[in-house]
């Protein structure tokens, strides 16, 4: 009988202990009775361990007690399984740290995350590492299996980014970008990419879909573009001329001042603000989607948001 802290009392008839082997024909000790020998001889009080491992702690105590050893105390907590209920596999995806490392996670979501898969302290959701070592304790283990959601750990993971310094992710997801733009980045850059951290990194679930949407600051004209930011600018050269003019002509650049300029082209046409932001973007940045129009044009600054308005504003018809 075992006394878990997870699982409870648990008990099972000698008659169903096989007989099994503790040497192998060369003389070397198998598993069953390395693991007994190793735990005693480094002084272990507690075997916290998955519950498929149940079964061994039956087979390992005949050990520890014939040998008059202390007995160990049992923690066996459920696995984690798959969407799909089954126990988690590298078929489900990432299955090692350094996996969800290069997806993009931080180690503070990643370790918040495996942490409430099977343990709970109340309500909380977001545990930092100090509150995690001051409120663990095993009775607020689960029996039952915890499914991975990699939804779960993308919400978690958002939250923590949102939370992070800027100098802290700009340090992350500069070799990111590096390798997304073919080069490395400079000190200016880099100073750039922290001061457009408070615009990016509200959107970003992981660092991977971060450096991707800052990408834009530093790739070279003309731009690349998307397919959606493509049919954006379709039949939308004249309007980015009138963006052109009007933008030149302001002596303070500031995201308000370039807001009011880009209304004013707007009533001045006719048409709704989006209409003109839209394609505005998509000169811009090459892309769809984007932090803030106004705060884009304050990023790049002057010359280089003209010179990119300058690029589209020839039609192609």
């Amino acid at each position: 009988m075992i006394e878990d802290r997870v699982q409870g009392r648990v008990a099972v008839q000698n008659a169903e202990l096989d007989d099994f082997i503790l040497l192998r024909s060369d003389g070397t000790p198998t598993y069953m009775l390395a693991v007994v020998v190793d735990d005693h001889d480094m002084g272990v009080t507690h075997v916290i361990r998955g519950d498929d491992h149940l079964n061994n702690a039956f087979r390992q105590l005949v050990i520890v007690r014939a040998m008059g050893w202390p007995e160990p105390i049992y923690a066996h907590v459920p696995l984690i399984h798959g969407q799909d209920g089954a126990k988690m596999s590298k078929r489900h995806g990432a299955t090692g740290v350094m996996d969800y490392h290069e997806m993009g996670f931080l180690p503070e979501a990643v370790a918040n995350y495996l942490l409430r898969l099977g343990w709970g302290h109340g309500d909380a959701e977001t545990i930092s590492r100090e509150e995690a070592i001051q409120w663990f304790d095993l009775s607020g283990v689960g029996k039952s299996p915890s499914r991975f959601d990699m939804k779960k750990l993308e919400n978690l993971n958002g939250h923590y980014i949102r939370e992070a310094s800027d100098g802290r992710l700009a340090g992350l997801v500069t070799p990111r970008i590096e390798a997304l733009v073919g080069r490395s980045l400079d000190t200016a850059e880099i100073a750039l990419l922290t001061r457009a951290m408070p615009e990016l990194k509200p959107r970003a679930k992981h660092l991977n879909e971060l450096a991707e949407g800052a990408t834009f600051l530093f790739r070279a004209r003309p731009l690349d573009l998307d397919e959606r930011a493509a049919a954006l600018l379709e039949g939308a050269a004249d309007l980015l001329a009138l963006v052109h003019v009007r933008l030149s002509a302001l002596p303070h650049w500031t995201a308000e001042a370039t807001e009011q300029a880009v209304r004013e082209v707007a009533e001045g046409a006719g048409v709704k603000l989006g209409q003109v932001a839209q394609p505005l973007r998509a000169a811009l940045t090459g892309r769809a989607t984007s932090p803030g129009i106004f705060d884009v044009l304050v990023l790049l600054g002057r010359e280089e948001s003209l010179a990119r308005v300058a690029d589209r504003t020839i039609s192609k018809d």
